[in-house]
């Protein structure tokens, strides 16, 4: 009887409210609807913030919400990436539809497993959660890794793969005044040691013939400290990261930039390691991980759009970093391709360049004798694990896979013959008396002196030299240090496969000596090759 009543009654009253409900103007329908949702909020926000129960609910919530942050940090399904402010790894995270792990990955959708990027700026935090089993993979640059070894030694490390190459991301700012490589002798240079802007420097000294003991370094923690140093005025130079090199230059009336990665181009390579015992229980996943990333990469290096879409992904995660700036620092690196890894792992026989081992081995030497290194580092063979290149197979038919051609050059300029060297290495290269053939001596020299320093700065125009002393007819001598400036220039096009238009050959002759010719010691200094390399 009752329950009859009820809906008797709940349908009259119905009935009534629906009838005056519809004899109201639409402004009085409004203001009811705005004061029935304030009720709800306000009520809402009464039990919440002042019952037991209402307070249960948010610390419920709040340990869900901590719990679902920390899954990628426990689950064993989810590949924990520690990285720098860095724009060389968004391949991976443009794949990954962002640095976090999450389900809209395409890591997740294709192949089943999370991504989570973590962005560890501080060098020994980085190391620490390598270390500690926090990340997984680690960022680290194939010139100063070597100095890592010792340390990491009892993790066994494994490069995987390469990321990127630094074009422009890395930078020698100086003052004024200061317009060559030679210049920086006694000089004051901030950059922070072991690091990548290290072994950049030793590079540009070793460029111009130049040792670390002809500067004054003044060492710093990070590239960021070094440009405050400069902005201060407190050097005469410093070895920074992009976007400082700009701001160091807007801080420092005169300053400029006298060289950066964009033209020594192949120097700094940024890779991934891993540990091998854990490698050896997740390479299926690491092979699904690069593949992943490269096809990430390729998009991106075929789209602005993608490229774009990339930039506000890092903006997003990357503090006080704009869009813009987010995509400056991609188009700073060369994002690396499969091809580009199986040249700078050594898997492509024809490939001329420089590669993972060359980097490798010739930072091992020089950071021995500099004295940063202690005890053996081990061979590049035991330093790398390929199976994640190996296993990709599919990626080497794909167009957009290809390995990055060589750059390039236009017919040289009669300007660029006289054009200021940005650094210039002299070279004794012995001729017979009157000829210009290089003998395989000269040959073995060109290969240790020179190569090297011409393949990293691949981007960089080659001025080749020829110089004699004084004895004899001074046309006839222009005439033959030209033919012997430009059969050093054959062979490194013949060798080495560097374009022929990269090369401006200058026959001096007599006219340029860098000893006095009275004195048989004087003129063999002066029947020289000097290799110059010259900015566009």
């Amino acid at each position: 009887m009752f329950s009859v009543v009820y809906g008797m009654r709940s349908s009259t009253f119905s009935n009534q409210f629906n009838f005056e409900m519809s004899k109201l103007t639409p402004f009085s329908k409004l203001l009811i609807t705005v004061l029935i949702v304030a009720g709800i909020f306000f009520g809402g926000r009464f039990l919440f913030n002042n019952t037991e129960f209402g307070k249960k609910i948010i610390d419920e919530s709040a340990q869900k919400s901590n719990a679902d942050s920390e899954d990628s940090d426990t689950d064993p399904n989810t590949i924990k990436i520690g990285v720098v402010t860095w724009g060389g790894y968004a391949g991976g995270q443009y794949f990954n539809e962002g640095f976090k792990a999450n389900t809209s990955s395409r890591y997740f959708k294709d192949y089943g497993f999370k991504v989570d990027f973590k962005v560890l700026d501080d060098f020994e935090a980085s190391r620490a959660a390598f270390k500690n089993g926090d990340v997984n993979l680690l960022w680290c640059t194939v010139d100063a890794l070597p100095t890592e070894m010792s340390a990491l030694k009892d993790f066994d490390p494994r490069i995987v793969f390469q990321a990127d190459w630094s074009r422009g991301g890395d930078a020698i700012v100086v003052r004024r005044g200061i317009t060559s490589v030679a210049d920086l002798k006694g000089k004051k240079i901030a950059v922070a040691e072991l690091t990548p802007s290290h072994s950049f420097l030793i590079w540009l000294l070793e460029a111009a013939g130049m040792k670390s003991s002809d500067i004054e370094i003044v060492k710093q923690p990070s590239a960021i400290d070094a440009a405050q140093v400069f902005k201060s005025q407190q050097v005469d130079a410093a070895v920074v990261w992009s976007p400082d090199d700009e701001l160091c230059i807007q801080s420092v009336p005169g300053a400029k930039i006298l060289e950066s990665t964009r033209s020594a181009s192949n120097i700094i390579a940024d890779a991934f390691i891993a540990k091998n015992g854990w490698l050896e229980k997740n390479q299926d996943k690491v092979n699904k991980l690069y593949e992943g990333w490269m096809k990430g990469a390729a998009e991106i290096n075929s789209s602005v759009a993608n490229k774009r879409k990339a930039a506000k992904i890092l903006s997003e995660n990357f503090d006080g970093i704009s869009e813009d700036a987010a995509y400056k620092a991609i188009e700073n690196v060369r994002l690396c391709t499969h091809g580009d890894n199986l040249n700078f792992f050594g898997m492509n026989p024809d490939y001329k360049g420089v590669t993972g081992e060359n980097l490798f081995n010739r930072m091992s030497n020089t950071y021995q004798q500099l004295g940063y290194i202690e005890g053996k580092v081990p061979s590049w063979r035991l330093a790398i694990n390929t199976e994640a290149i190996k296993a990709a197979t599919a990626l080497t038919k794909l167009a957009d896979q290809a390995a990055e051609g060589q750059k390039e050059f236009s017919a040289p300029t009669a300007e660029a013959k006289t054009r200021e060297a940005i650094a210039t290495k002299r070279v004794s290269i012995s001729f017979r008396t009157g000829e210009f053939k290089l003998d395989e001596n000269s040959k073995y020299i060109i290969d240790r002196e020179f190569v090297e320093i011409a393949r990293a700065f691949s981007n960089s125009r080659i001025r080749i030299e020829g110089n004699t002393d004084n004895t004899g007819n001074a046309a006839s001598n222009k005439a033959l240090s030209q033919k012997r400036a430009q059969s050093v220039a054959d062979y490194l096009i013949a060798t080495y496969k560097m374009p022929k238009n990269r090369f401006i050959i200058v026959g001096n002759g007599p006219d340029k000596p860098v000893a006095s010719n009275d004195t048989e010691d004087g003129k063999a200094r002066n029947r020289r090759t000097d290799f110059e390399i010259v900015g566009e």
